[in-house]
């Protein structure tokens, strides 16, 4: 069984801890490692290899934190430019396999810690896809979500799938018994999806066959599909496109201890809590006569007075303040941010890099300082800016520095000038970590002043 793991989403819900160049399923939010990294080791157990299906800007995040886990199966990388939603998602990699090989779809962002009964649910779905059926995973509701979407059966049949439901709706659902939440997990055979996805969505079956055909080999394992190809392609969801109009679709219900991590009042159920019910990641609060709150902080030592069902979200450059309940309103806040043309939704503080990581310590007129770690062995690309000078002071390790035609050693406490205009690269020969400070100096500052002339990473 091959596990096809869709990497692609956003995580909006979860601003400001989640941005698009960090969406939640990087994020490290229980025992040190993220979403991805525990659905990558929880379907290693079950599955030969799997495929990553991601949007290009995160493959190397992908790489990096795989890297991190004692991880030895086998992993190839699908690579979207843009993303189509998760029919054709799933369609591109099944054209990666063969028609017989077994799929078993999972989103990269959900929580399961019933791994017994998971593993149960996954041996009775393979069985079923042997026999030519598409399989979703319902989850048994205990309360009336409305946040979710839902799956009408009629024994292991799939009747309808419903769109997220309103209270009383998701209480009526509830009461019947034989509607399940929506998983967003799949097992089938590759030739039974495809051949239901040609007869119900040709257009999506013909477009992506063609985007397949056009991929870009980046190494042995890893793809890129073209982003003029992608935009062909119908955008479409799997429950749309497939699962209501095949007769093929049956339903495991399931009770695995699983949570889509979809808004903080999930993460909140999850976390750890203190004698007052308050929830907290990273850094334990204090409390005086507060209950039921969720507190997330990096750095910062929050003290809580009198403060009952709130939720309060500190990252170095957000502050987000909520009613418990209400978090759902967060995607029309950054709507707000992305009409006043912030960058806050999609850039985290901390951006990761192939070669390493950049953080943005302090951004005035006409300045901006960051400190740069470039991961032993590796090197930015050989680049020059046409609206800035820098300035580079090594913290800890060392630097190879290119400027021209000239290359030098940097060691602790040397720092080197980079004027504007000139051809530079930088590089980690060492066996550490490289640290770096950077001062940007120039009337335009930003992340689009680079010219690349030579990338390790095949970057434009």
């Amino acid at each position: 069984m091959i596990n096809i793991v869709l990497s692609g989403g956003s995580g909006t819900r979860l601003w400001p801890i989640s941005r698009t160049l960090l969406p939640k399923q990087f994020v490290k939010l229980f025992d040190g490692e993220s979403l991805f990294q525990k659905t990558l080791k929880r379907n290693a157990l079950l599955t030969t290899s799997q495929i990553i299906v991601s949007n290009e800007q995160h493959y190397f995040l992908a790489v990096d934190q795989i890297a991190e886990i004692d991880f030895n199966n086998n992993v190839k990388y699908l690579l979207e430019s843009i993303g189509r939603n998760t029919a054709p998602a799933i369609t591109l990699a099944c054209l990666l396999l063969d028609d017989e090989d077994i799929v078993f779809v999972t989103p990269s962002d959900h929580l399961i810690k019933n791994l017994k009964e998971y593993e149960k649910a996954c041996n009775k779905a393979k069985k079923y896809a042997e026999d030519g059926y598409i399989v979703t995973f319902g989850i048994k509701p205990d309360y009336p979500e409305t946040g979710y979407g839902y799956i009408e059966a009629n024994g292991d049949k799939v009747v309808k799938f419903r769109e997220k439901p309103d209270l009383n709706t998701a209480k009526e659902y509830l009461k019947k018994g034989n509607f399940y939440w929506n998983s967003g997990m799949f097992c089938f055979k590759v030739k039974v999806f495809l051949e239901e996805l040609k007869k119900y969505e040709n257009e999506i079956f013909d477009k992506s066959v063609k985007a397949f055909k056009n991929k870009k080999e980046i190494n042995s394992h890893s793809y890129r599909i073209n982003k003029e190809d992608m935009i062909e392609i119908p955008e479409n969801s799997i429950d749309y496109a497939v699962m209501e109009k095949t007769d093929k679709a049956v339903v495991i219900p399931c009770d695995i201890g699983w949570s889509d991590m979809g808004s903080f009042d999930s993460l909140y159920k999850e976390l750890p809590k203190d004698t007052n019910n308050n929830a907290f990641l990273n850094n334990q609060p204090i409390n005086l006569n507060s209950k039921s709150n969720l507190f997330i902080s990096e750095n910062k030592q929050i003290v809580a007075i009198d403060i009952e069902d709130m939720l309060i979200v500190d990252t170095p450059d957000a502050l987000l303040l909520s009613k418990r309940g209400s978090a759902q309103k967060v995607k029309e806040a950054i709507k707000i941010l992305k009409d006043k043309g912030s960058e806050l939704p999609d850039v985290p503080v901390t951006v990761y890099r192939p070669w390493g990581s950049y953080t943005v310590l302090e951004v005035g007129n006409f300045y901006k300082i960051k400190k740069i770690v470039v991961k032993p062995g590796k090197r930015l690309s050989l680049q020059k800016h046409f609206h800035r000078n820098e300035h580079w002071i090594v913290v800890s390790g060392t630097a190879l520095v290119t400027v021209g035609n000239e290359q030098k050693i940097l060691r602790q406490n040397e720092s080197t000038y980079i004027k504007m205009g000139a051809l530079h690269r930088l590089e980690n020969p060492g066996k550490i970590d490289l640290i770096i400070i950077e001062a940007q100096v120039g009337e335009y500052i930003e992340e689009d002043d680079i010219v690349r002339f030579e990338d390790d990473f095949n970057r434009v």
